[in-house]
C-alpha cells in the first residue's frame, strides 16, 4: 500500500475528528495544489495518488471506522484495496474524482465530464445485489442553439487570435535552441471560436442541464463508499468528443444487528445467567433470515460461534465470507429479596467443581478477530 506508513490524517492534514466536510476540503484544496497544470513538483504525481488514497479511506464511514480502530493492518485485513493504484495516469486519476478538470475550464474538443451521483441500500440488499433507480443532471446540447453557444440565427466565427485552432504556440530562444510552448487559446477558451452573440438560455455555453435517471446494478458484496463507473452516461463532450461518465457513489446503511469487517460480519446473542448455566436455544438474526443456536449448559460469556459462509458475499468473486456471533451473559442487577435469598443459597452449595476455569475472555475475544 503506497501509504502504508503515513497516517491518513496527516496526509490530509485534518484532525482525528475532522468531519466530513473538512475532509473533503482538504482533499480539494490538495488536489489543485497537485494538479499538473499547477505543480511542476516531480513528486506531484505520487503526493497525490497518496492523498488520494487517504481520501477514499476516510470519506467512507466503514474504511475510516476501521482505520481508526486497527489502522492500516485493519484494513489489510478487512480485505481494502486503494482504487487510486488502479489509475495509469494522473489524468484518468483527477478525471475519476473531479471529471475531466479540476478548474473547470473548457477546451476544443474536449472529453464529457463525469457525473457523481449516490445511491443508499441496506446491508441486506448489499448481500445479494439490488437495483436502484439513480437520480442525477446531465448536460446536453442546448435546445435553443443546438449546442453552438450561439443565438439562432447569428451563428460563430473563427478566433482571431488562435485562427480556430484553439491552440496558441509560444517559442523562447535560448542558448541551448528554441523551444516552443503550446497551450490553450485564452481568447477562446480553446474552442476555436468566438460567439459574438451568446445563446440566451445557455449563456453562450452550448449545454443546459437535463434531470436522468439511470438503473443501476449493484452486486452482491459491494462495500460503502464503493462507486460503479457507468461510461458514457455524462455530460456531453465539446467539439463532438465522447460524453463522461457516471460515478455512482454506494452507500450502505449501517444494521444495528450487525458490524460487518471485510467479507465477514459480527453479531452478538444476549444470554441471562440462567439461560448461560442451564442452556438454551435462542433465534440468532442473520442477513437472509433468521436460524436457531443451541447453547449448552455452562456456556461461558465471550464464546464465539462461527456460521461458515453466511457472512457478505466476495465482490465480484466465489464465496462468502462467515457470520461471527459472540456471547454476552446478562448478570442481573436488581435482584428481589427471595432471588437473593436463592443465590445466596447456591453459592453456599457451590464447590470447586462448579466452575471451570477455561479461555479467557480476552482470548476469546482477540479469536473472534483473527
Amino acid at each position: 500500500m503506497a501509504t502504508a506508513e503515513r497516517d491518513y490524517y496527516e496526509v490530509l492534514g485534518v484532525g482525528r475528528t475532522a468531519s466530513d466536510g473538512e475532509i473533503k476540503r482538504a482533499f480539494r484544496r490538495l488536489a489543485r495544489e497537485l494538479h499538473p497544470d499547477v505543480s511542476s513538483a516531480p513528486d506531484a504525481e505520487e503526493r497525490f495518488r497518496h492523498v488520494a488514497e487517504a481520501y477514499e479511506v476516510l470519506s467512507k464511514r466503514e474504511t475510516r471506522d476501521l482505520y481508526d480502530r486497527f489502522g492500516h493492518a485493519g484494513l489489510r485485513r478487512g480485505g481494502y484495496q486503494p482504487a487510486a493504484a488502479d489509475f495509469g495516469s494522473l489524468s484518468d486519476l483527477f478525471s475519476a474524482f473531479f471529471g475531466e478538470d479540476l478548474f473547470g475550464t473548457r477546451g476544443g474538443a474536449a472529453r464529457g465530464g463525469d457525473v457523481a451521483a449516490e445511491a443508499e441500500i441496506e446491508l441486506s440488499e448489499a448481500a445479494r445485489g439490488v437495483s436502484r433507480e439513480v437520480p442525477y443532471e446531465v448536460a446536453v446540447p442546448c435546445g435553443r442553439c443546438g449546442g453552438d453557444g450561439a443565438e439562432p440565427g447569428s451563428g460563430v466565427a473563427a478566433c482571431p487570435t488562435c485562427g480556430g485552432s484553439g491552440r496558441i504556440r509560444q517559442v523562447s530562444r535560448s542558448v541551448f535552441g528554441d523551444f516552443v510552448r503550446t497551450q490553450g487559446c485564452g481568447r477562446c477558451g480553446g474552442s476555436g471560436q468566438i460567439v459574438e452573440h451568446p445563446c440566451e438560455r445557455c449563456e453562450g455555453d452550448g449545454r443546459e442541464l437535463e434531470e436522468r435517471r439511470l438503473d443501476v446494478a449493484i452486486p452482491p458484496g459491494i462495500h460503502d463508499g464503493q462507486r460503479i463507473r457507468i461510461t458514457g452516461e455524462g455530460h456531453r463532450g465539446s467539439g463532438g468528443a465522447r460524453a463522461g461518465d457516471v460515478y455512482v457513489l454506494v452507500r450502505v446503511k449501517t444494521d444495528p444487528r450487525f458490524i460487518r469487517e471485510g467479507d465477514d460480519i459480527y453479531s452478538t446473542v444476549e444470554l441471562t445467567l440462567t439461560d448461560a448455566a442451564l442452556g438454551t436455544t435462542v433465534t440468532v438474526p442473520m442477513l437472509d433470515g433468521e436460524t436457531q443456536l443451541e447453547f449448552a449448559p455452562g456456556t461461558q460469556p465471550g464464546e464465539l460461534r462461527v456460521l461458515r459462509g453466511r457472512g457478505m458475499p466476495v465482490l465480484q468473486g466465489f464465496g462468502r465470507g462467515d457470520q461471527r456471533v459472540l456471547v454476552n451473559v446478562l448478570v442481573p442487577h436488581r435482584l428481589t429479596d427471595r432471588q437473593r435469598e436463592l443465590l445466596e443459597e447456591f453459592a453456599r452449595a457451590s464447590g470447586d467443581d462448579t466452575y471451570r476455569a477455561e479461555e479467557g475472555f480476552f482470548e476469546k475475544l482477540k479469536s473472534a478477530f483473527r
